[in-house]
Formats: structure tokens, C-alpha cells, sequence
């Protein structure tokens, strides 16, 4: 299947639907009003969808997977903040380990996107 715009890459859906998801975490938690906290986990949410669509305008196989392991990161900083949520008692372990696998899954699905390309 050739891919004709961002909006069809698997990788880029279920980012956006993390992204809606942190986001309101960080209006209906502790974390509303911790603003260095909350906006780390918005920018790097929004993030991996960002990249993963400017990658692909990009034109490039070479510079697009660049985009997409800028893409991977960001999914490995949240789930490292994700522990500090934990920490803070802001979440549980449930909601710690539900978004985890989620991100656990975006980045399998990113991972298998740039093999393809390569």
C-alpha cells in the first residue's frame, strides 16, 4: 500500500489519540498546575505525531526516518516521565502501565515503519 499523506500512517493515529489522552491528564490532575511538568509531557506527546507528519513531507527516506527515531524518542521521554507521575503519586501504577504500553505500541509501530523503509 503507498502511503499518500501522514494522516494514513498507523504510527501517526494512534499518536494523536495519546496525545488527546495526555492532554487531559494534564487538565483533570495534580498536574494542572505544575506548568514545567505538564507542558514536558504535552510538547513530547505532540511531538511524535509532529515528526512522524514533517518527516514525511520531508521527501527523503533518509530524512524521514530521521524524523521517525526523533519520533521514537519522544515516545521513550514520556515513558521516563511517566514514572515521575508515579513518584509523585499523581497517577497509579494502572494508569502508569495503560499509557506506557500505549507508547510501548507507538513505538513498535514507528519501528516497523522505518524497516519497511529502509
Amino acid at each position: 500500500m503507498l502511503i499518500k499523506k501522514f494522516e494514513e500512517i498507523e504510527a501517526w493515529k494512534e499518536a494523536r489519540k495519546l496525545v488527546k489522552e495526555i492532554y487531559v491528564l494534564t487538565e483533570e490532575s495534580k498536574l494542572k498546575n505544575d506548568f514545567g511538568l505538564k507542558d514536558q509531557l504535552q510538547r513530547a506527546a505532540v511531538s511524535i505525531m509532529s515528526n512522524i507528519a514533517e518527516g514525511f513531507d520531508s521527501r527523503s527516506n533518509k530524512s524521514f526516518i530521521v524524523f521517525l527515531r526523533y519520533s521514537y524518542r519522544s515516545g521513550s521521554e514520556i515513558q521516563s516521565l511517566l514514572y515521575v507521575l508515579l513518584d509523585l503519586q499523581i497517577i497509579n501504577i494502572e494508569k502508569q502501565n495503560d499509557l506506557y504500553n500505549k507508547i510501548e505500541k507507538i513505538k513498535k509501530l514507528i519501528g516497523g515503519f522505518i524497516k519497511s523503509i529502509k
